[in-house]
């Protein structure tokens, strides 16, 4: 019977984009490098913002079918190919190495041993590197790796091999791979086989050819092929924002223009906080008559980080080149005095709707929180610009591995949000605590000795302020809590974090973006109407007071990955990392509704709740 294999539109970026191995109806495939797309069919997806941020041309996203889904085919030169490709046959247990001449479109791969065939399936294990090179583990030299290499070399039949099962033992130790050539009979068990073991790294991922092998002395490591090392994506994602609503000109018109339209316009912004970019600064400035204080307010602008001007004492030594702040825009649309509006981006402002509200805890609520934003109408783009395998700091490998093309792979979404701001008079007020900040001052220690520290700086700016920690806490627990409310999962809902103290953000935005019909069924933003999201940020409130795992995740010291986490844990805050900007670090929850010695922003409402439940009680 023929089989049709497809994988959504949305789905080529994250999570199988390229370089992502995965598992469907039993068969097991890799997604290759956009160079190997078909040329025909990629649909343009606009995004000026965030391709200038990228240094690109602009994005393409991966053709579509009918019904919004991408066939993986059998053919070669298609976006996913077969991996791995040793495979092995359930019934008379032959390991077979498939090969591109060896599919037949519309049928999985059969054993040619067995009668009637046996469909097979894939080797659990493979070896990755941290260059980002992926392969088949090299299961002969695994079977004979426990004989001298004289020995070895006597057996030259490579096809030879079979996957056993022992009833003697259980686990790893049960399952061997052995040789059947003749004379040979060499065999290893798997009970050791996660790991390294002095293997050579193939030097290239499964899609790409011989002559772009290189050699990789980087020692390999065997995982199994769904580990969460495997893969890392790096994903970039903007909303789509109005033209007219980027931030103020700076000066002459004609010579920004200049500027922005220059050659090396977009290596400066790379290299902005580097020794390098001297010269590109003085190429630039000779073209256009761009002085130095319009120079550093553009690549400000466009980076987020104001570099140093010629001549500038230095500030130290720089670690890299700037990185791009693509919060700067949103945050300007969604505190407009006017909010913008647009086919892809409908704003309007709304209140809590407690104006008059004199008795707390309603009247503390009304304080703590400022501006709302209801958004009917989103677009985001998100766009892969490559992966790392091993760790996430490891080498990036490129979505175009031959390093030609000038674009990217990507995808757009529409779905509805709400922008939450909170009041900056209260929050400056709670910020300047000295207990908040000796609390913050700890992760930040914990965040200096993270892996992940390049990247979640990124999101946090060049200091973790409290209110970021604060501002992402508190959208972990209305995600939480609006999924009760609005039916939405909280897989379904993302997270966007304004707390940039430089740029004076202090703001958050839940909105819904996916890639089929529930990114726009208007659930959310209904839920932001008044009086409906006061209530659910007071019962937001009362229910991050308490945690089942208290006392001890409101006590912990340290918790989660390289201990970022303080009082958060699944209990309580807790998200699927898909919507999360930082992968579920940097929260606590104490900063939030208070603990011991530290006062909570959110504390006055939660005291307030609990004396008017004990009135009531009183009362009755």
């Amino acid at each position: 019977m023929s089989r049709t294999l497809r994988v959504r539109q949305s789905q080529t970026v994250v999570p199988f984009g390229v370089g992502a191995v995965f598992d469907i109806q039993g068969e097991s495939f890799v997604a290759t490098g956009i160079g190997d797309w078909p040329p025909r069919g990629r649909q343009r997806v606009e995004s000026v913002r965030l391709a200038s941020r990228l240094g690109i041309t602009g994005f393409y996203a991966a053709p579509a079918t009918a019904n919004d889904r991408f066939d993986v085919p059998d053919a070669p030169g298609a976006p996913y190919i077969r991996f791995p490709s040793w495979l092995f046959c359930g019934s008379c247990r032959r390991m077979k190495r498939w090969r591109i001449a060896d599919e037949k479109p519309g049928q999985p791969p059969r054993c040619p041993s067995c009668s009637p065939a046996r469909t097979l399936a894939p080797m659990r294990f493979v070896q990755i590197c941290q260059a980002g090179h992926l392969s088949d583990v090299d299961w002969w030299f695994w079977a004979h790796s426990r004989r001298d290499p004289g020995e070895r070399r006597r057996c030259e039949e490579r096809d030879r091999l079979r996957f056993l099962v022992s009833e003697r033992a259980s686990g790893l130790e049960a399952l061997s791979v052995t040789c059947t050539a003749k004379g040979c009979g060499a065999s290893r068990d798997l009970l050791d086989i996660l790991g390294t073991h002095g293997m050579r790294c193939s030097g290239r991922n499964p899609w790409q050819r011989a002559n772009e092998r290189v050699d990789c002395p980087r020692p390999v490591q065997i995982v199994q092929r769904t580990a969460g090392n495997l893969y890392y994506p790096i994903v970039h994602s903007a909303l789509d924002i109005p033209e007219s609503d980027a931030p103020a000109a700076h000066g002459d018109e004609a010579v920004v223009a200049k500027v922005r339209e220059h050659d090396l316009w977009v290596p400066l912004c790379r290299v902005a906080a580097t020794p390098r970019a001297a010269a590109f600064r003085t190429m630039i400035q000779e073209d256009t008559g761009a002085d130095d204080a319009l120079l550093d307010a553009l690549i400000a602008e466009e980076t987020g980080e104001t570099p140093p001007s010629p001549g500038a004492p230095s500030s130290g030594p720089q670690t890299g080149p700037a990185r791009p702040d693509l919060s700067r825009e949103e945050w300007a649309a969604f505190t407009a005095p006017t909010p913008p509006a647009t086919r892809d981006f409908a704003l309007r402002e709304t209140t809590l709707g407690l104006a008059g509200e004199s008795a707390d805890p309603w009247a503390a609520l009304d304080r703590r929180f400022g501006r709302i934003v209801l958004a009917d109408r989103l677009r985001e783009v998100r766009a892969l610009s490559g992966f790392t395998r091993v760790s996430p700091d490891a080498t990036v490998v490129p979505a175009d591995t031959a390093r030609r093309l000038k674009w990217l792979p990507a995808v757009e979404v529409f779905g509805e949000g709400i922008f939450l701001g909170l009041n900056p008079a209260e929050l400056a007020g709670w910020e300047a605590d000295g207990e908040v900040r000796k609390r913050v001052s700890g992760m930040r220690a914990d965040l200096d000795r993270s892996f992940q520290r390049d990247r979640l700086e990124a999101l946090t700016g060049p200091e973790l302020a409290p209110r970021f920690v604060l501002l992402h806490t508190l959208v972990h627990l209305l995600i939480r809590q609006l999924s009760f409310e609005s039916g939405y999962t909280t897989a379904s809902l993302r997270e966007r974090v304004y707390a940039r103290p430089e740029q004076d953000q202090y703001g958050i935005l839940v909105y819904t973006a996916a890639g089929d019909a529930e990114g726009t069924l208007g659930g959310l933003v209904r839920q932001g109407e008044p009086p409906r999201l006061a209530e659910t940020l007071l019962r937001m409130t009362e229910a991050a007071a308490w945690c089942s795992a208290d006392p001890l995740c409101s006590e912990h010291t340290g918790q989660g990955f390289g201990n970022l986490n303080r009082a958060a844990c699944h209990a309580c805050a807790l998200l699927p990392e898909t919507s999360c900007e930082t992968g579920n670090t940097l929260l606590d929850r104490t900063l939030v509704v208070g603990g011991e010695h530290v006062p909570g922003y959110l504390e006055p409402i939660v005291t307030a709740a609990r004396a008017a439940a004990a009135d009531a009680l009183d009362e009755s």
